[in-house]
């Protein structure tokens, strides 16, 4: 199907870009962390805080990464079936729209469990994540 293709595609770029993010957020916090050992600097709150929030930056990503391959996959299963069989596609159609609402409960499931909390606290500025 074409417009799944389409999507598809997007959703292709969209993966990539965020594992690049990834990669740069966490050789981000190895920096930061690398140059405070280096130069004996004291970390306080702010700045444990700040690296906190880095390492959530991560696992965001990373779900939202995670989040975007468990579509994809489902929508090759749907276009698969689709040239197949119509009746089959029918199914499919059902069985992806029960994985993508899985996907999103899950979404929101790590989202919430890194949603502005950190060192066991809450944070007085929620922070919005994916």
């Amino acid at each position: 199907m074409l417009i799944l293709d389409s999507v598809d595609n997007l959703l292709e770029h969209i993966e990539n870009v965020q594992k690049d993010v990834t990669t740069l957020s966490s050789d981000s916090l190895l920096k930061m962390s690398s140059y405070i050992e280096k130069h004996g600097l004291e970390v306080d709150d702010d700045i444990s805080t700040a690296l906190q929030y880095q390492d959530i930056i991560t696992q965001q990503l990373s779900a939202t990464i995670e989040a975007i391959e468990s579509m994809r996959s489902s929508m090759k299963i749907f276009s698969h079936a689709f040239e197949s069989d119509e009746n089959l596609a029918q199914e499919s159609m059902s069985k992806l729209q029960e994985r993508l609402s899985l996907t999103l409960a899950e979404a929101k499931d790590k989202k919430d469990r890194f949603s502005g909390q950190t060192s066991g606290n809450e944070a007085s500025d929620e922070i919005e994540f994916f």
